[in-house]
């Protein structure tokens, strides 16, 4: 008969507090510590070896111990106190249970064994005549992927679990962006890695007011469902998470940014439209589209350079061809005098044989057996930056499109797409063959790093902005816009696209966008390159869905069309009069007319933790109703926006339809009332209408007491400074607005260059009240 070994328990055998806070030891061996960083937040530690680290992870920027914390003891429990949180640890099983400042209960891990531990060892590559490396064709270039390598003991680290217990009723957001439209998290597994259209950030939050942070930098799993609710994380020193009590959704977010940084301001253009392709060709063209948008009055501010811009073959160099280019810097000259920004694409990788690629490798700062800089070296970092400015900023480049930024797709080597756990496994071997299995997941974020504090040591006069495919925890302090990754066109796509997009920003950072139209149009050999409209722009199917996805770019925070197969210029869609054309047309010009309230809540993100793409569980937790609503949203507090994402009027292959109704059900929140903003109908909160929604418009409503600051007659962002304001007025309650405005790019904002005035609206008396020193001025419109 075998001798069991009996396990220890997680029995709190003894507890101190000390400097950095609660530290309780159990029966097993464990230590656990509690380390309050805020009235609010508590970062909750453990390991099974002697002592634990201070160590956070990259993406943080603040880890001091807050005083003001106290101790209370009963038989069966230790609760370290803080005024806006109180957490309770068992004494019999470590498990720790988590109220608000009020005694409400948030949310309770499992009651035995709710962490657990599991050591292994972690190993380094070793390039030598063992290595042997595979590339891979794919739509990013070629992938240069480690098959067989020897290895070396590198270090001890564990895989982590976290047991919970979620509240009936409660939701769960966030972890970033899926690839499947995930969205309400309860009952699903999410695998948290990487990849061309994943971005991962190990952060949820809850309808019951609270948000769970992972300290790991290393691929992780959420799971809830058959084998219980827990949080995984693969590779890391000890278990690190922040407990997170906000109160409500908006709290949550800003104790997310005190503990990782805040969001910076982007430059007021990028609040325009963007208009890209694959791809603009020449210098020429650039500069000849500019001119077409100008001449037929549509609104642009920022035209992008895509791959491909460097000389035939040199892949990821940062020069441009000077066959195609010839003057970069009077092309840059040309655009700017034509109000429009230029951004161009970089990459990490950098194909041998290049300038570029030699000078990392002839000092080392590659990663192993590729041609990816190794971005988690500061000397590294510093060549990246050198090549970049010498070979695109100081021509006068104005942004970065920082593509590939995971830069470890293998889900992309495979004809057939690979199941969910596959691909997170695949991710795990490659990405851990190149760098630290306890950082796999930060390469995008370090790599904004490169650029942000690049540009910042080059000068103060131009803000960063960095259009890229992959972030983590704190990418929002970089100047950061997320996109979507390389989709596919058809109308599920952009049913996902809304769910993803709300995913995202409930994760803590606040700028996402995506490929108007999807990249891949057409259908090509592999899984990815899977459009619905092998016709391209000549199905009227495509034409329409074009429109909707346009629609709903034009209410997110940044307003950009990208994509292959068909070109993306709005007139290659019809000419004046055409539906199509006029459709895009009137998006284009409602964007500009929103930009006040759209540039306005910019300045909230930044000085008040803002979000301005919000899942309608920000403003109205109290209607469970809007848990589970994925293809509506607040862009601010003040509009509830509701895309069409089903065909009227013709399907794939320009079959026309007819349906029975052109519009949709929309759902208002309850609460309060709603305007309809193409009509200004009044509706009463808490029920379900059906909404007109001709090719033209979108559902579009007003919360009733909103003030909402537009212009009219934009066709770029700096010509917001001479324009005239015009507030709209929504009455049904007061209301408060705070109106943003500084010099629209550079960091002087950052020294208090700028100004905020307050409009007040009184609802009884109908009077609206604006600060004493204001002296812009403004037309009073109410509707």
């Amino acid at each position: 008969m075998m001798i069991v070994d009996v396990r220890k328990s997680n029995r709190i055998l003894s507890h101190s507090c000390e400097a950095d806070g609660l530290h309780l030891r159990t029966e097993a061996g464990g230590v656990l510590r509690l380390s309050p960083k805020r009235e609010n937040i508590l970062r909750v530690s453990y390991t099974q070896r002697e002592a634990l680290s201070d160590k956070t992870g990259l993406g943080f920027v603040t880890d001091e111990t807050v005083t003001g914390w106290t101790v209370e003891e009963t038989d069966d429990s230790i609760a370290l106190v803080l005024p806006g949180l109180r957490a309770v640890v068992s004494r019999e099983y470590a498990s720790i249970r988590y109220f608000d400042g009020e005694g409400r209960l948030l949310l309770a891990e499992r009651e035995r064994e709710s962490r657990e531990l599991e050591s292994f060892d972690a190993v380094k590559t070793v390039i030598d005549e063992n290595t042997q490396v595979e590339e891979i064709a794919t739509a990013d270039g070629v992938k240069r992927v480690i098959r067989q390598a020897s290895t070396v003991f590198d270090r001890k680290l564990y895989h982590t679990w976290l047991h919970l217990q979620f509240a009936k009723g409660e939701q769960i957001y966030g972890l970033g962006q899926s690839d499947d439209g995930a969205f309400a998290l309860r009952g699903t597994t999410q695998y948290v890695h990487q990849a061309n259209m994943k971005i991962a950030v190990p952060f949820f939050v809850s309808t019951r007011g609270y948000g769970l942070l992972s300290g790991t930098d290393s691929t992780a799993i959420f799971s809830d469902g058959d084998e219980g609710t827990y949080f995984y994380t693969e590779a890391d020193e000890q278990q690190d998470f922040y407990f997170i009590a906000g109160g409500n959704l908006d709290g949550v977010i800003a104790g997310y940014r005190f503990l990782t940084g805040r969001a910076v301001m982007l430059p007021r253009w990028a609040f325009g439209y963007v208009q890209s392709q694959e791809r603009f060709e020449s210098q020429e063209e650039l500069v000849a589209v500019t001119k077409e948008y100008r001449r037929r009055g549509l609104g642009l501010d920022c035209i992008v350079l895509d791959w491909w811009s460097w000389i035939d073959g040199q892949w990821g160099q940062k020069t441009l061809d000077p066959a195609r280019f010839p003057d970069p810097d009077a092309m840059t000259r040309d655009l700017h005098d034509l109000n429009a920004r230029l951004m161009v694409s970089i990459w990490p990788n950098m194909a041998e044989g290049t300038a570029n690629n030699d000078e990392f490798a002839e000092v080392g700062l590659l990663l192993p057996a590729s041609d990816i800089y190794n971005v988690y070296d500061p000397a590294a970092r510093a060549l990246y930056w050198k090549q970049a400015k010498a070979g695109l900023f100081d021509h006068g480049v104005d942004a970065w499109w920082c593509d590939s930024s995971e830069p470890f797709t293998p889900e992309w080597g495979h004809k057939v797409k690979p199941p969910k756990a596959v691909a997170y496994a695949e991710f795990v071997r490659d990405a851990s063959k190149a760098v630290p299995s306890d950082i796999t997941n930060a390469y995008g974020l370090v790599h904004a790093s490169t650029m942000y504090e690049g540009q910042r040591s080059a000068t103060e006069e131009k803000r960063v902005c960095n259009l890229t495919r992959s972030t983590f925890t704190g990418g929002q302090r970089y100047g950061t816009v997320l996109w979507s990754g390389d989709t596919a066109a058809s109308w599920s796509t952009l049913r996902n696209q809304i769910a993803e997009g709300l995913s995202f920003s409930a994760s803590g950072l606040p700028y996402w966008t995506m490929d108007i139209g999807a990249f891949f149009v057409k259908k090509g050999p592999s899984w990815f390159w899977n459009g619905d409209y092998p016709e391209g722009l000549d199905d009227l199917g495509f034409r329409e869905l074009y429109v909707r996805w346009f629609q709903l770019g034009a209410f997110l925070p940044m307003f950009r069309s990208h994509g292959t197969d068909v070109r993306r210029e709005m007139w290659h869609y019809g000419d004046e009069g055409d539906p199509f054309y006029e459709a895009l047309a009137a998006a284009n010009r409602l964007r500009y007319r929103l930009l006040p309230y759209i540039y306005s809540w910019a300045g909230k993100v930044w000085r008040e933790d803002g979000t301005m793409l919000r899942l309608l569980a920000f403003d109205f937790a109290h209607d469970s109703r809007v848990y589970e609503i994925a293809d509506e949203y607040m862009l601010g507090q003040s509009l509830l926006v509701c895309p069409i994402t089903e065909p009227f009027y013709y399907e794939a292959g320009s079959r026309p339809i007819t349906p029975e109704r052109y519009g949709r059900e929309v759902y208002l929140p309850a609460g309060c009332d709603w305007v309809d903003f193409h009509s200004d109908r009044v509706y009463a909160g808490g029920q379900t209408i059906f909404a007109e929604a001709p090719m033209d418009r979108i559902p579009l409503f007003v919360r009733a007491g909103s003030i909402l600051p537009m212009a009219s007659g934009l066709t770029c962002a700096d010509q917001l400074d001479e324009a005239e304001l015009e507030l709209h007025v929504y009455p049904g309650a007061d209301a408060s607005f705070s109106y943003y405005e500084d010099a629209g790019d550079g960091y002087g904002y950052e020294q208090g260059e700028y100004r905020v005035t307050e409009f007040r609206w009184d609802d009884k008396s109908g009077t609206l009240t604006v600060d004493k020193d204001n002296d812009r001025a403004f037309t009073l419109i109410q509707h």
